[in-house]
C-alpha cells in the first residue's frame, strides 16, 4: 500500500479535472450523500441547464457577479 506522501504526490501530477474527481471521491467517503438531497440538487442542476439552453435565463459571469457583491456590500 502507497504511503500518504506518495498518494498526494502521485494525485499531484494528475490533470486538474482528474484531481477534481479524486477530492469528490475523499469527500463522499467523509461525508455520505444522502440520496434524496442528491436527487433534488441533481433535478435543480437539469433544470437549470435546461433552462439556460433555452435561453428562458441568462448567465452571468462570475466577474460580473462579484462585481455587484462588492458593490453591494462596500
Amino acid at each position: 500500500m502507497l504511503a500518504t506522501k506518495e498518494i498526494i504526490k502521485e494525485v499531484e501530477c494528475l490533470p486538474v479535472e482528474e484531481r477534481a474527481i479524486v477530492v469528490d471521491y475523499i469527500l463522499r467517503t467523509l461525508n455520505p450523500v444522502e440520496s434524496e438531497i442528491e436527487k433534488a440538487w441533481i433535478d435543480t442542476a437539469k433544470r437549470r441547464l435546461l433552462e439556460l439552453r433555452s435561453g428562458k435565463v441568462q448567465a452571468i459571469s462570475g466577474d460580473d457577479v462579484f462585481e455587484r457583491v462588492r458593490k453591494r456590500f462596500a
